[in-house]
């Protein structure tokens, strides 16, 4: 039951183009008492484009815990509160779980408004769009915690949309490439800004793209889903088994390939990562 409260408004904001901005969003940060915002530099910026002189409070990943129970006053007092994000939907692989979780429990009114986002954004121009698909975010940093992520993604036959920095994205383009088939994928880069760019091609081409150039600017990526025959020769008995790590790079050398090329295709039919297959051979591990 909504008890007659406060209200907690959910405000998107401008990935990058301010125009972007809504009317009803406007107004929601113009009326509030108080804004909400994960960096109070970053949002100062667009409530003096809009002219907006609403209070603020931080609230970050950091503080979040320790703010909840006195927001929680504010709204039992009736006051309106707005949560904004850096940039995009709140929620959205940014701060606001436990607010909203709390006001919840409490039973007051929370109130999203729609508004910008850059995994739709980026979806809708990727070319895999127009059904399922599956938001992740970014993926964990821990190694083997990215490594159980990428096997359980894996299995996913519709496209799924990643968050990136841009430091990390020609990592992680390898590590799906070496992971998962040699997928197609789209990096779009600094979406709705003057320098908005689609990078378009393999997982493959797209990792010696970053090698050749770096990445730079907001980066999200999709990548297409697994189709039937990754799933199938994923799955199928393979002649390989049986075999330890070093009869199987070997039984690639001697097919003529190189020593590079027979780990990795190694570490493709073994579903590990290129690393782990290079440590065992080695035995480092």
């Amino acid at each position: 039951m909504i008890l007659d409260k406060g209200t907690l408004y959910l405000v998107p904001t401008p990935i990058g183009n301010l125009e972007d901005m809504t009317y009803r969003a406007v107004r929601a940060l113009v009326e509030a008492d108080l804004i909400l915002a994960e960096d109070t530099r970053q949002t100062r910026k667009l409530l003096a484009h809009y002219d907006i002189h609403t209070p603020m409070m931080s609230m970050h990943e950091h503080n979040e815990e320790k703010r909840v129970n006195a927001l929680l006053a504010k709204l039992r007092e009736g006051e309106q509160l707005a949560l904004v994000s850096d940039a995009g939907t709140p929620l959205v692989s940014d701060p606001g779980e436990r607010l909203v979780s709390a006001c919840i429990h409490e039973g007051v009114r929370v109130t999203p408004l729609p508004g910008a986002n850059a995994a739709v954004t980026a979806l809708i121009a990727s070319g895999f769009g127009g059904g399922p698909f599956y938001f992740h975010g970014f993926l964990p940093r821990k190694k083997k915690e990215r490594e159980e992520a990428l096997q359980r993604l894996g299995q996913f036959q519709v496209p799924l949309v990643f968050y990136e920095s841009p430091y990390r994205l020609t990592v992680t383009l390898e590590e799906l490439s070496e992971t998962w088939a040699n997928r197609e994928a789209v990096v779009a880069r600094e979406l709705t800004k003057h320098y908005e760019q689609f990078h378009r091609g393999s997982l493959e081409e797209l990792a010696r793209a970053g090698h050749k150039n770096g990445w730079k600017g907001e980066c999200c990526l999709v990548v297409a889903g697994a189709s039937d025959q990754e799933l199938y020769e994923r799955e199928k008995p393979s002649w390989w088994e049986g075999l330890s790590i070093q009869q199987h790079v070997a039984a690639y050398e001697a097919r003529g390939q190189e020593r590079k090329a027979a780990l990795k295709q190694c570490a493709l039919d073994r579903n590990m990562s290129k690393n782990e297959v290079y440590a065992i051979y080695h035995r480092l591990k």
